[in-house]
């Protein structure tokens, strides 16, 4: 996913479909490493299916690069072959690990085992026709999300953009109906995606029964080393800790929004933030909405944006310089590209600054020659920013479309943390090359953002030197906020659906109704207009398509508070925890880095205890930094209606597991 972009990535780490295809299928009856059928030991088996997926993986990843690199139905053809092969290796291998249940083993091959079940959200049935057609599906829909184009006008009058060009719209435009139609316009790119999601959510249903779960959610849920039900339970916990923050920054945004559009227009009824005036296509971050949102005008100068626009502008002028005094209509586009390419580059080569600051290494010299960073010209690609282990050996990269702005810098953060926790982790076996669940890779990257203080900003020479005042500590809180706080009933909500989706309590006729019931009811926000069942909204969203998990986001967005508080007392700071950067501190790295090299190779819940001295997640931290704002939020709301009125039809409920 893009965060603040934000979120989150296929291919992060050895996890989601990063088997490969091999030559031969094993069987259940086949001849183990051991040279004699029925005689391989668990061990002897674990250590085999360790080095199956280490040498498949680079097969399988550099398909699933190509096929979002270079989208056409070429590449998706291969992509969903290699798919297929994978998935058909991993059922046989799942089924072949059915028979050492109850045999001696060491710790490390029970938790392998067990960990062999999950390791795709999407579990594939054993028949192969099936098999084939649900790879088929998956592929084809993210090519769809990929090449997505909304277009209007007929002739030479016909404009098409796709999504970067949408939420240009939506980041800097103010006009109402401009922002409506950019929102309207990208959420058409789904509709064709309907009946393939419902028959997808059919056949991996199929296959997590066939592995003994109630059904796909139920697997998903049972990937957090506790009892399913208990996870959902838990998430519903933290939320509940934070959400009185979110709703004091939800009556704020709302009130500000009136001011801006009007009464009628600031919101829907119900008390309801209108979907296309967040600033953001699916709301899940209110940074863009900045110039309205400002608390004080000018108190403290954190505008990043500018600072990268200069850089942009610096390269620019040196690009054309190369190409002389009046450059022609080629060599200005040419300039153009090459002044994109390398401030992009030089943002890339910030972040990785951080890291190294802290003791990691840099980054391998592939990373800079294989990762994509601008937009090709020359084909359709997936833009949405994800990290990438090809090989589990140092071959990593980033896909991203980087822009010189805020929102981009901090993806980069992000994204680089995947990429330090992979590399981290390559020593350990391969099934254990992992987050130590899922919310702990998206949690690594915005841990580094936490700690992009106005102070650290300032070292590096993105904003002018700063004055701690009240005033500018508000305006740093707020910004923070519109990313960390807004994104939060956004992280649960999308799993909310798919949990109902796949436990049938959501049909597909009432696909899109029960989307909208969720984010009223978490988010606080309703399109402007009905939004019947002939759309398909939830496609319009990367992860649905790309059948990527997204309860991970929610808790990165209170483990990462954790960690930085672990962090910083760790650094040995003393102050208000908003105040703590641990850039250039040995301590706080070493810290760190001992956390990323266990992988999935214990229970998250003991990673994190060794890190922060709980087995807990908890959003205490999320409320200690954000104090000063949640105080000032209730200064200002004073008087006002606060909270909203969710449509009256009830958000579905997970399924028990069965």
């Amino acid at each position: 996913m893009k965060h603040r972009h934000l979120l989150l990535p296929l291919a992060i780490a050895a996890g989601v479909l990063s088997l490969s295809a091999c030559k031969k299928e094993a069987s259940p009856g086949e001849t183990g490493a051991s040279g004699k059928a029925g005689t391989e030991t668990a061990d002897e088996f674990v250590a085999r299916i360790n080095a199956e997926f280490k040498a498949d993986m680079p097969e399988q990843t550099s398909a699933q690069w190509l096929s979002q690199t270079y989208i056409n139905e070429d590449s998706q053809r291969v992509a969903a072959k290699a798919n297929e092969r994978a998935l058909t290796k991993l059922n046989s291998w799942i089924e072949q690990a059915a028979r050492f249940e109850g045999q001696p083993m060491s710790e490390d091959s029970r938790r392998t085992l067990a960990l062999l079940k999950l390791q795709t959200p999407m579990p594939a049935p054993k028949d192969p026709a099936k098999l084939g057609e649900l790879t088929t599906i998956a592929t084809k829909m993210e090519g769809a999300y990929g090449a997505g184009t909304y277009c209007t006008g007929e002739g030479d009058a016909k404009k098409c953009r796709q999504l970067g060009e949408l939420e240009d719209v939506l980041r800097s435009s103010r006009d109402y109906d401009a922002q409506l139609d950019a929102w309207q316009g990208w959420h058409s790119i789904a509709t064709s995606m309907r009946n393939d999601y419902a028959r997808f959510v059919e056949l991996v249903n199929e296959g997590a029964r066939e592995q003994g779960y109630a059904n796909a959610g139920a697997m998903w849920r049972s990937a957090y080393d506790m009892d399913p039900d208990a996870f959902a339970a838990e998430t519903d916990r933290l939320w509940d800790q934070v959400r009185p923050l979110y709703e004091q920054l939800h009556c704020y945004t709302r009130d500000k929004l009136q001011q801006t559009y009007g009464v009628e227009k600031g919101q829907v009824a119900g008390g309801l933030l209108p979907a296309h005036l967040t600033g953001n296509m699916w709301q899940q971050d209110w940074g863009n909405l900045w110039d309205m949102l400002q608390p004080y005008p000018g108190a403290g100068d954190l505008d990043i944006t500018a600072a990268l626009e200069k850089q942009y502008q610096q390269e620019l002028r040196a690009a054309q310089q190369k190409r002389g005094a009046s450059p022609d209509a080629r060599a200005s586009f040419e300039a153009e590209r090459e002044a994109r390419l390398a401030v992009a580059k030089k943002m890339t080569e910030r972040a990785q600054d951080f890291y190294v600051s802290l003791g990691m290494p840099k980054l391998p010299q592939t990373f800079w020659e294989r990762s994509q960073f601008i937009k090709p010209l020359d084909r359709d690609v997936v833009c949405h920013a994800s990290a990438w282990d090809m090989d589990m050996e140092g071959d990593v990269r980033i896909k991203m479309c980087i822009k010189p702005n805020e929102e981009e810098f901090t993806t980069l953060y992000h994204e680089l943390g995947h990429l330090y926790y992979d590399l981290a982790y390559n020593p350990q076996p391969p099934l254990f090359q992992n987050g130590a669940n899922d919310g702990f890779h998206e949690a690594i990257g915005d841990t580094i953002v936490l700690a992009m203080t106005p102070k650290y900003l300032e070292s590096i020479g993105l904003v002018n030197a700063q004055q701690q005042t009240r005033e500018a500590l508000i305006n740093e809180q707020m910004r923070m906020a519109l990313a960390k706080v807004a994104f939060l009933p956004f992280g649960l909500m999308i799993d909310r659906w798919r949990w109902g989706v796949f436990d049938g309590s959501i049909t597909p006729d009432n696909y899109n109704a029960a989307w909208w019931q969720l984010k009223a009811r978490y988010q606080g926000v309703a399109p402007a207009g009905a939004r019947g069942e002939e759309f398909f909204d939830p496609g319009a969203k990367y992860h649905v398509p790309g059948n990527t998990p997204y309860t991970r986001y929610f808790l990165a967005h209170l483990l990462q508070f954790q960690f930085y508080k672990s962090l910083c007392e760790a650094a040995g700071h003393t102050g208000p925890l908003y105040q703590c950067t641990f850039y250039g501190n040995p301590e706080a790295g070493k810290k760190f880095q001992a956390m990323l090299a266990r992988g999935a190779s214990q229970p998250w819940q003991a990673t994190l205890k060794e890190l922060t001295g709980s087995e807990q997640i908890d959003g205490g931290a999320v409320l200690e930094y954000f104090a000063p704002l949640q105080e000032w939020l209730e200064q200002q709301n004073q008087g006002r209606q606060c909270g909203w009125e969710a449509p009256a039809a009830a958000a579905p409920a997970p399924a028990k597991q069965g």
